[in-house]
């Protein structure tokens, strides 16, 4: 049997040689150099020869996007564990969940996540391992390993008050790649600027593994800053340039405020890439028009869930329509269904189901989760579209209890739960206002226990201690009792509705 370095992704690396395949603060690296030190992290995972395979041992790393990230990543892959990406700057509680919740055995930092990841492995007695250490060790002999083995789990909030682990297959990211790579055109003439997080599909999936596929130069900041993307973009040295519509819009904010020279010299530069796309979250119309304003760019908008990667995409070479994500990528089965799951008719509102290779295993530990996720081999979304003109557009989750904020999916119930254990809060809703810039907004209304004001500042305070901060409530409503219906449930769309009026 063939060992991890033949499998598809790796195969094609090797094809790339001396190429450059990363551009990061210490320089530029090869995709040999790349493939060395991948081969290093995987000999010290597998102490040097002492383990023949991790046998999808679960292994976690706390790492800025870097040659680094992607050395470790590989390294897991060739060594045959399962990489688990963690969210930087995210607090100890939720990342002390992800390791619980995978059982990862051993965890991955750099030199800026040392101490928290230390801190981390050593109540949790996991095998923590300094990323520069890692490189140090020689190759070893690599297990084998087929497509159909585990690659990696990625968290996404559900309709828990938890987050659930997506399993992928190195059979479902090399579908996820092939199919992107085909769809936009990916070249080894292409050079793509990261400035997304790392544990999305978004940033390693369409960005980074595409970029490594097709033998690209991926530029890796180690932080979004509106000034310095600019500044690549206006290099003239990009070609593709990738995005939540969060970062479209704080990149015109700083073009609007920059000198009218610069502004041309930014314009300029930025009409010179090949391609220019928006994810993760819908994309405000007055956003795409007022980029193309200032670039010339239509933004290509795409669909897709960690769960399966993308499966809808606006045209590369044809028209691309406003507030649509297009049609159903290559090898993407795609169909709009009502409740009972029968097939509806074009301009019909239905939920989107998906079928296809770049579709998910399961979910991590959940094996009634994963059952109904899935109707007769179709992955049921959660999303609503509609079909029109040929093209489908999204019109929202099926769930109000999945919020999307500045690309990120929030699960109000997971908020709520937090908010609960507030001293002053008796009961709480947390729901998301429509927001130009955002998407949306995390809301909670709360019913408090004593008659003393509860401050949104406070609140926001308190918060950042607890959970990450893309989910801390940026607006609040004090009510003296939660809207509820008949059956005693609360009514959220009725709590929506008075934030709007309170505006």
């Amino acid at each position: 049997m063939p060992n991890a370095a033949s499998l598809p992704l790796f195969v094609r690396i090797r094809q790339h040689g001396r190429r450059r395949a990363i551009v990061d603060k210490d320089g530029t690296h090869s995709y040999d150099a790349l493939l060395r030190d991948a081969s290093r992290v995987a000999a010290s995972l597998l102490e040097d020869g002492r383990r023949m395979d991790l046998d999808e041992e679960r292994v976690a790393f706390l790492i800025t996007p870097s040659y680094c990230w992607v050395s470790v990543l590989w390294g897991i892959w060739l060594a045959g564990g399962i990489a688990v990406p963690l969210p930087l700057g995210a607090p100890a509680a939720e990342l002390e969940y992800l390791l619980d919740d995978t059982q990862a055995e051993a965890i991955i930092f750099d030199e800026a996540n040392e101490t928290i990841v230390r801190s981390l492995a050593a109540t949790r007695s996991l095998r923590a391992h300094g990323c520069a250490n890692l490189l140090t060790h020689t190759e070893t002999v690599l297990p084998a390993i087929t497509p159909e083995r585990r690659a990696m789990i990625l968290y996404t909030s559900g309709t828990t008050s938890r987050p659930k682990g997506v399993v992928t297959t190195h059979a479902n990211i090399t579908a996820q790649v092939a199919t992107l790579v085909a769809a936009w055109e990916w070249s080894a003439d292409d050079r793509i600027l990261l400035c997304l997080p790392l544990h999305h599909v978004h940033g390693i999936i369409n960005i980074v593994s595409c970029a490594m596929w097709s033998g690209a130069i991926c530029e890796m900041l180690p932080r979004f800053d509106a000034k310095t993307v600019w500044e690549r973009i206006a290099s003239g040295e990009l070609t593709l340039f990738m995005a939540v519509p969060t970062i479209y819009l704080k990149l015109i904010a700083e073009w609007e405020t920059s000198p009218r020279e610069r502004q041309r010299i930014l314009s300029k530069g930025a009409a010179k890439l090949r391609l220019m796309v928006s994810g993760s979250a819908a994309l405000p119309v007055g956003t795409l028009k007022r980029w193309k304003e200032i670039t010339g760019h239509t933004l290509l908008e795409r669909y897709g869930m960690t769960e399966m990667g993308m499966a809808l995409s606006n045209s590369y070479r044809g028209q691309r329509i406003p507030g649509s994500v297009g049609t159903p990528l290559p090898g993407v089965e795609v169909r709009l269904v009502d409740e009972r799951g029968a097939d509806v008719p074009p301009g019909i509102a239905g939920e989107i189901e998906v079928r296809g290779d770049n579709v998910f295993l399961e979910y991590w530990r959940k094996t009634d989760a994963t059952r109904e996720a899935f109707r007769h081999g179709w992955f049921r979304t959660g999303d609503m579209a509609v079909v029109e003109n040929g093209v489908y557009r999204i019109l929202g989750r099926t769930n109000i209890d999945i919020l999307k904020t500045g690309g990120h999916k929030v699960s109000a119930l997971e908020v709520e739960e937090v908010l609960r254990s507030h001293p002053e809060i008796a009961e709480c809703a947390v729901v998301g206002i429509p927001d130009p810039e955002w998407g949306e907004r995390v809301a909670a209304a709360v019913v408090l226990k004593n008659v003393a004001a509860l401050q949104l500042d406070d609140l926001r305070a308190w918060a950042k201690e607890h959970i990450a901060v893309h989910k801390v409530p940026s607006r609040l409503l004090v009510l003296d009792s939660l809207p509820r219906n008949s059956m005693g449930k609360v009514t959220k769309p009725a709590i929506v509705d008075m934030f709007r009026e309170a505006q």
